[in-house]
């Protein structure tokens, strides 16, 4: 037998829409309900970024340094910074070499002496803002690397139009739909909330646990010395 050759499966948001109040047991077709559903998938996107680090949403940025320049603010969309380097280039040549950063946080930043000093900046604070704001220390040169690259974690996208499909990946859309559920149950049929609850739960734990890095490990025995007696 063939199969459909086709791997483009996604829900449109008045899909996930009607989907999770049919998991309520509710039935609705009224304009405020979808508004409402709107909202608290969003707020769901926003509870998300509170279990750690979805892969799909972390990108690389680059910014150009500017000599005595100290603070740099990230794009609107960026939730925080997760590690960062400078860099001889924009880009990445066979010449390009880079410098990773340290991550430090607002006390051992305000501890830092001259903080206006220039030269090679070793190492960074991310001041989490609304939209954060990355400090440097030392204040760069730009003389030898001219460019902050970092990696950051970003917002997920608001739901939007209803035609819209949700900015997740697609291991994450069954806990996406159970999620609303569980949100909507909360006035749409209480009874059901504990229920729905465990649903979202086990579903968002197994999408967290398969949204990982696979890296090799390598497991080195311990030597013990002995004391010569």
């Amino acid at each position: 037998m063939a199969t459909s050759g086709t791997t483009s499966f996604n829900l449109e948001i008045d899909e996930v829409i009607q989907e999770a109040y049919n998991r309520c047991g509710v039935r609705t077709n009224s304009g405020y309900d979808l508004k409402r559903a709107r909202r608290n998938l969003n707020i769901l996107f926003s509870e998300w970024g509170n279990r750690g680090v979805h892969l799909w949403k972390v990108e690389l940025q680059t910014q150009a340094l500017t000599s005595g320049t100290i603070s740099y603010a990230v794009p609107s969309k960026v939730s925080d910074v997760l590690e960062a380097y400078i860099s001889t280039s924009s880009g990445i040549t066979s010449s390009t070499n880079d410098i990773s950063l340290s991550k430090i946080d607002r006390s051992a930043y305000a501890a830092l002496p001259n903080k206006g000093s220039t030269g090679q900046p070793s190492q960074y604070f991310v001041d989490r803002q609304i939209t954060p704001i990355i400090n440097l220390y030392v204040a760069p040169d730009a003389s030898t690397y001219t460019h902050l690259k970092y990696y950051t974690i970003n917002r997920i996208e608001d739901a939007g139009a209803y035609t819209n499909t949700g900015d997740v990946a697609f291991r994450f859309q069954p806990c996406m739909v159970s999620g609303l559920a569980y949100y909507l149950s909360f006035m749409s049929n209480p009874n059901q909330t504990a229920n729905l609850k465990l649903v979202y739960e086990d579903e968002l734990q197994r999408a967290l646990n398969e949204d990982g890095q696979r890296a090799s490990v390598y497991i080195s025995p311990q030597t013990f010395y002995g004391d010569g007696v």
